[in-house]
């Protein structure tokens, strides 16, 4: 797909799952990982035998998944449901799974007393594995399908005209918030820390976008800053991840470096224009996920750089 059909995609995939609940959240789920996943079977219930504690079975991967989306979180009733299925699924399923997947509907990431209750359940069989899917992960999973399956699961055609908004935007906009605010307060004279130039070098990143990632690494620290700590520590993992899927799919049809630097620009702020504070704050956020390597190649062990770039 196009940039323009990869962000009409995600907003429609927002729009589709934002009044999903129980059933209707179920079935969406068992659309989207039948489309991506050849070995994902979607379980349903059976008069006497119900569903033996499985919403969903990986064959491959070995994980079995369980669904939750209520309209409201209540932690008593997640609590029930969480080790009513994981009961049923050790007696009913033992040896069909080695990974538990808890997937829920909450948009706003998990409920931290949830959170506690799969680190429990975590910590009582150490012979499982546990994780979890939420709307995030979901969008991820959709990402990566070809265009005519995102078709089928959305429900709509993904029109090909350009569409002016943001891919990223809700998950980054805290975060861009909290970028301005702490970039505009920071020192303008403070030592540049040393950037080794080898992966720099190694993607030909030259000129302007050379100098705008290095300035960007001044402040990147900051987005460390953001996610330290107990859940936004998954959540950074979360959309760190969502940054290496997008990054994976463009660079299939943007090879200049350049270019692969605009696409993901665009992924943080969209393709309409923005404050220069605001691009500043997405360039420290694209120089944070190019230093984690979560966008970009590093060199391998033993290359030795031409010395191509020039410093900012």
């Amino acid at each position: 797909m196009q940039y323009e059909q990869r962000m009409y995609a995600r907003l429609k995939f927002l729009e589709v799952t934002a009044d999903l609940y129980e059933t209707a959240f179920e079935t969406f789920f068992h659309r989207l990982m039948c489309a991506r996943h050849p070995d994902f079977l979607d379980v349903r219930t059976h008069g006497n035998l119900g569903d033996q504690g499985a919403d969903g079975l990986a064959l491959h991967a070995r994980k079995l998944y369980a669904c939750y989306a209520p309209q409201t979180v209540d932690v008593s009733e997640v609590k029930r449901k969480l080790t009513s299925d994981l009961a049923k699924a050790m007696d009913k399923r033992s040896g069909e799974f080695n990974t538990f997947v808890f997937v829920h509907n909450d948009r706003r990431g998990m409920h931290p007393q949830v959170a506690t209750l799969l680190a429990d359940a975590d910590a009582a069989h150490p012979g499982l594995l546990f994780e979890q899917m939420g709307t995030r992960r979901l969008w991820h999973e959709c990402m990566r399908l070809e265009q005519e399956l995102a078709e089928d699961v959305l429900g709509c055609q993904i029109p090909i005209q350009p569409v002016i908004h943001g891919v990223g935007m809700d998950d980054l906009a805290p975060l861009l918030k909290h970028l301005k605010e702490q970039r505009a307060a920071a020192d303008p004279l403070m030592t540049l820390p040393d950037v080794p130039p080898d992966k720099l070098d190694f993607n030909l990143l030259q000129g302007e976008i050379r100098e705008g990632l290095v300035r960007g690494m001044r402040h990147s620290h900051l987005v460390d800053t953001f996610y330290a700590g107990g859940i936004r520590a998954a959540e950074h993992d979360e959309v760190a991840q969502g940054f290496r899927l997008y990054y994976e799919q463009v660079k299939k049809d943007w090879s200049d470096p350049e270019d692969l630097l605009w696409q993901l620009e665009m992924y943080v702020l969209g393709n309409g224009s923005q404050q220069p504070r605001v691009q500043r704050a997405a360039w420290v956020i694209l120089a944070h996920f190019f230093e984690r390597c979560d966008i970009f190649q590093a060199p391998p062990p033993g290359w030795i750089s031409p010395g191509i770039g020039v410093s900012a």
